[in-house]
């Protein structure tokens, strides 16, 4: 069996597909990344790959499900936590002015101080804009920090962040299905 979900390997979804192949299976899944959740969602209904792991959360996740309508199925779903968030900022910056998030992570703290709000598509890439810098300030993992203490420095821990994910397949779920509600 191949899942599928978003890239890279560092981001919460490739670490809740883990967890979720780790706790329900099927032993020797092979984990594909893909750039996009269209892509991902284009492979499923190809055939190439059996199922795709999508957070709902995820900003493209109203769109996947529009598009691909009878074609590709919800055929299991959980709650999850994901990587630690926190508010961090470059060392070099003594009072940042803007602020990267992924649009999703917009309400989890203040950031009325912040002149300036920047769009990015993934924590992982505001945690890469940071370090590269190219942002002063940002949401991502907590563990970015931990790796580059003096490239950063904490503004605030945020904790994990606490989602619906829904795992897709080709096949609907029988009526009978405890997932089905008729």
């Amino acid at each position: 069996m191949i899942c599928a979900t978003l890239g890279p390997e560092a981001n919460n979804h490739v670490l809740i597909l883990r967890r979720y192949l780790k706790a329900r299976g099927p032993v020797g899944a092979e984990v594909r990344l893909f750039d996009d959740f269209p892509a991902a969602f284009a492979a499923l209904a190809a055939g190439e790959v059996d199922r795709v792991l999508q957070c709902t959360a995820h900003f493209s996740h109203a769109d996947c499900v529009g598009r691909y309508m009878h074609r590709v199925f919800p055929v299991d779903t959980f709650v999850a936590g994901s990587h630690p968030l926190a508010l961090l900022a470059r060392r070099d910056v003594t009072t940042p002015s803007q602020v990267a998030l992924q649009p999703a992570t917009r309400y989890y703290t203040d950031l009325s101080s912040f002149a300036e709000q920047i769009d990015v598509p993934t924590t992982a890439a505001v945690a890469e804009g940071l370090l590269a810098g190219r942002f002063e300030a940002g949401i991502c993992a907590q563990h970015t920090v931990d790796a580059h203490p003096d490239r950063l420095r904490l503004i605030e821990a945020l904790g994990p962040a606490l989602d619906v994910w829904v795992l897709y397949g080709c096949q609907p779920l029988p009526e009978d299905s405890p997932l089905v509600l008729a």
